[in-house]
């Protein structure tokens, strides 16, 4: 019994990390981002409940299925070859069905507990995910980041549209925001596994343009996030506290990556680690600091 219960129990973590637990609890505090600002306050616990429900389960149903057309390239890579696909704890096909009823509850709920602007909006980031970036993207095109990116920055918008049903100008700032954060965020990991994106013969930026070349874009793009994180301040969505907090957040993140791309060390792990902080305390003081 103690054997049984251990080997169930292995298996349940496999599946737990199949849906990426890290990326689903940023999905989710950019998702209520969307709906504070959108209710200018916390809305009704049920409709919260429900929202972070479906965009949680559209997040992770989404990072299944990404793992399971991306098995034989994560095979390749040290980074990825530990995951339950390439090692063999997850059968393919389990992992299929199981991505795929993790994308239809979330539709059902989101459909029948929100609206269907809301339900549109998940079904299009998961559309973008999974079609438009892991599979007709990610094995041809270094712009697979930055088009892909559209998925990853659209959880505030569905957030916000699940309170009003509508679109304004307010969740699409909140989506700038995480557009522009993605491509330098994910550069400096790229960087770091390069030959690892090389041996699996995916063309990420440093791979097919060098990774000096990534490095000057991976500057522009932390650059250009320094006006566009003011955003909020300038459009009355958010006060003082914000436009002082998002300016030092964003300075530092700046002079980080400026170090990072004078440096001969192209590890750039601290790096990764603050730009994950930077865009969960931006968030968060934009929420504490928001005009009413």
């Amino acid at each position: 019994m103690a054997v049984k219960t251990l080997v169930k129990m292995a298996s349940l973590k496999d599946y737990i990390l199949l849906t990426k637990p890290g990326i689903v609890l940023l999905v989710l505090i950019t998702t209520l981002t969307g709906m504070y600002f959108a209710q200018r306050g916390m809305p009704p616990a049920e409709l919260v409940f429900w929202t972070l429900l479906g965009t949680g389960l559209a997040s992770a149903g989404s990072a299944v299925l990404n793992q399971y057309f991306d098995r034989d390239i994560d095979a390749l890579m040290e980074r990825t070859k530990s995951r339950p696909l390439p090692l063999g704890s997850v059968a393919p096909s389990h992992a299929f069905w199981f991505g795929v009823s993790l994308l239809s509850l979330s539709f059902l709920i989101m459909f029948f507990f929100t609206n269907p602007i809301a339900t549109f909006f998940t079904a299009l980031a998961s559309f973008f995910y999974i079609s438009v970036y892991t599979l007709s993207l990610k094995r041809k095109s270094p712009l697979a980041t930055e088009i892909g990116g559209v998925a990853g920055a659209m959880p505030p918008v569905i957030g916000y549209t699940a309170v009003t049903g509508s679109l304004s100008l307010e969740p699409l700032i909140l989506f700038l925001i995480m557009f522009i954060w993605q491509p330098p965020h994910f550069w400096v990991l790229a960087i770091k596994y390069a030959q690892d994106y090389k041996v699996a013969g995916i063309p990420t930026m440093p791979v097919a343009r060098g990774i000096e070349h990534t490095k000057v874009r991976t500057l522009l793009y932390t650059a250009g996030l320094l006006p566009v994180s003011l955003l909020p301040y300038f459009y009355g969505m958010a006060g003082e506290v914000y436009l002082l907090s998002a300016s030092l957040l964003s300075l530092v993140y700046l002079a980080l990556t400026l170090r990072f791309v004078f440096s001969k060390e192209p590890k750039g792990g601290f790096l990764f680690f603050y730009s994950i902080i930077y865009l969960a305390l931006l968030f968060t003081v934009m929420v504490f600091d928001m005009r009413r």
